[in-house]
């Protein structure tokens, strides 16, 4: 009885570190991306394409998670219901960035309303690893990248 106890915790552990693992995998190659932007002057930056890579996965491991669970439980599909709150929140995110005078706001806002959505989508579906360590994420994202961004930013305009 022990014995299988430690046995499911482990799996459920080992499923949680590679879905972990891979939104971590996610953002370090949005950010990569975004690297090359932010040095190349652009306007979205290793912020925003960490943050759509991460809300991209997090949607993904999302779909997978509810499919497996729902298959053949009933004939509804809880994922056109996800699938409409992106499609929203995808016209909300939309009409936080701003143009005025040839500068661009909001597309590191707009990413992180995204993502949040994804963390709602998991929190409601009672994946609440997955929310919590995506926000945990998100707040690196918004925090500790926006350091390293300025500061790129600051070498890229010195040299």
């Amino acid at each position: 009885m022990v014995t299988q106890l430690f046995q499911t915790i482990a799996v459920a552990l080992f499923e949680n570190i590679t879905v972990f693992g891979a939104l971590i995998l996610a953002l370090f190659l949005g950010l990569i991306l975004g690297l090359e932007r932010t040095i190349a002057g652009r306007v979205a930056g290793m912020r925003t394409y960490a943050l759509v890579s991460l809300g991209a996965c997090l949607l993904i491991v999302i779909s997978e998670t509810v499919t497996a669970r729902y298959l053949g439980v009933t004939a509804f599909d809880p994922l056109r219901v996800a699938a409409g709150i992106i499609m929203g929140i995808g016209f909300l995110a939309g009409g936080l960035i701003i143009f005025h005078d040839s500068h661009v706001t909001g597309l590191t806002t707009a990413a992180g309303v995204w993502v949040s959505t994804g963390i709602g989508i998991a929190v409601g579906f009672r994946l609440y690893a997955l929310a919590i360590f995506t926000t945990l994420l998100t707040l690196f994202v918004f925090s500790v990248l926006w350091y390293v961004e300025q500061g790129i930013k600051r070498l890229s305009n010195g040299s």
